[in-house]
């Protein structure tokens, strides 16, 4: 069979498992290089992309950037634990991962060739504004049109059902842009035709089901106690003289067998909180009082005070919308057990937190598998993954959305002037 032309090149930095290369290849690319130095991320490309050129650490490929075949478009979804808030923050200063931008630049430098670049970040790359402004510096001497603001997109903002902000840098090179559709020297939102999706949820009640596949193996039920523990704050919830839960539910703010409320106060240091936490804890307190009677046999039925700390944490986030707890999204943090509106999942992340939902096929709770996890990043359904679930989790967190890459690139593309 002979190979079909494909209609441009293309490197993948910082590949991680090819989210790029999805929406890339679905466009008609062909990927020349591809960077990662994670293992197991590793292996998962090669058993999906077997022909890719495979190098490792992009730090490296920069020292000799020359030895990169010619190509039209440069993608990277380059590291964000430098600018994420679960990072340290040191922006461009992080010699580990900070200055891995600058390792792009040589790259891009060296390549006059390339059209265009497509980049992936975290939301938090753009709350700083020196951050941006480094980055539209270094592209703008490199002759790029790009994004003037930052594109902070989330799947849900096309109807995708999660919620997973991310900034996206696009640029085309200034001398290719059709100055019909690029006036100045930078892309708009406007020009993307993306100012209606911007900070818009167009997910709907229900919609966090659509991901679901059909017969899943039993291996993904939650174990007994975690189980008990969704039913009993369901009946909790229920049983409780109050229409709505609207703040969080700890039970060491009850204040069990305490009947002056000065003397509960005192012994909880509620003078030592911040205002909005002695707001909680008195709401606490008086949902207590209100229900003293069922309340403590409840926590004698369920054995609540030798459970676990997160055990006896609840947050109910459904308003009236939702009658049971099974009618919602649930992950169990370190916060406590959470129930969400089925509208869209939180975001994927690279530790695992993995979503809960009620199986109505099966009549168990149970989380969201491998597979519902890469449809939320709208990986193709022939995609192949390596390794155990729990890296597997990771790698979707800490992967791009393919549906909104190709979204953006078709458009990136469209800026192109053609030539008569």
């Amino acid at each position: 069979m002979v190979k079909k032309e494909a209609k441009f090149k293309f490197i993948d930095l910082f590949a991680g498992i090819g989210g790029f290369h999805q929406a890339m290849k679905s466009l008609g690319g062909e990927c020349v290089l591809a960077s990662e130095i994670n293992p197991a991320c590793i292996r998962t490309y090669k058993e999906n992309f077997r022909r890719t050129k495979m190098v490792g650490d992009i730090r490296e490929v920069a020292k000799n950037p020359d030895a990169i075949e010619k190509f039209d478009v440069l993608c990277g979804g380059f590291p964000c634990q430098t600018f994420s808030k679960a990072g340290d923050r040191k922006g461009f200063q992080d010699e580990t991962r900070g200055k891995l931008f600058y390792s792009i630049l040589k790259i891009i430098d060296s390549h006059p060739e390339m059209k265009y670049l497509i980049l992936e970040n975290v939301r938090n790359l753009a709350d700083r504004e020196e951050y941006w402004n480094e980055i539209k510096k270094q592209l703008k001497k490199r002759n790029f049109f790009i994004t003037e603001d930052p594109i902070i997109l989330s799947p849900s903002n096309f109807g995708i059902p999660q919620i997973r902000e991310r900034v996206y840098i696009l640029g085309i090179r200034k001398d290719l842009r059709d100055n019909k559709k690029l006036t100045n020297d930078f892309i708009h939102i406007s020009d993307m035709n993306l100012e209606k999706l911007i900070n818009v949820n167009n997910c709907n009640m229900g919609d966090a089901w659509k991901i679901l596949e059909n017969d899943v193996p039993s291996d993904y039920r939650i174990s007994k106690e975690c189980e008990l523990m969704i039913k009993a704050w369901d009946e909790f919830r229920r049983k409780t003289k109050i229409k709505v839960i609207g703040f969080p539910i700890w039970i060491e703010y009850f204040g069990l067998n305490i009947k002056d409320n000065a003397y509960f106060k005192r012994k909880a240091k509620i003078k030592e909180m911040p205002a909005w936490k002695q707001n909680y804890v008195m709401k606490n307190r008086q949902l207590y009082l209100n229900n003293k009677e069922f309340i403590d046999g409840w926590i004698q039925k369920y054995d609540m005070l030798n459970r676990i700390k997160l055990y006896q944490k609840f947050e109910w986030n459904c308003g009236e919308d939702c009658k049971s707890i099974k009618d919602t999204i649930i992950q169990v943090r370190q916060s406590g057990i959470r129930a969400k509106r089925p509208n869209y999942y939180p975001s994927l992340v690279a530790m695992v937190n993995t979503p809960i939902i009620w199986d109505s096929k099966n009549k168990y709770f149970r989380k969201i598998t491998p597979r519902e996890a890469a449809n939320l990043q709208s990986f193709d359904k022939n995609y192949k993954f390596t390794g155990t679930d729990k890296e597997i989790y990771r790698q979707l967190g800490n992967s791009v959305n393919v549906s909104i890459l190709k979204k953006l690139t078709k458009k990136l593309f469209s800026f192109e002037k053609v030539e008569n």
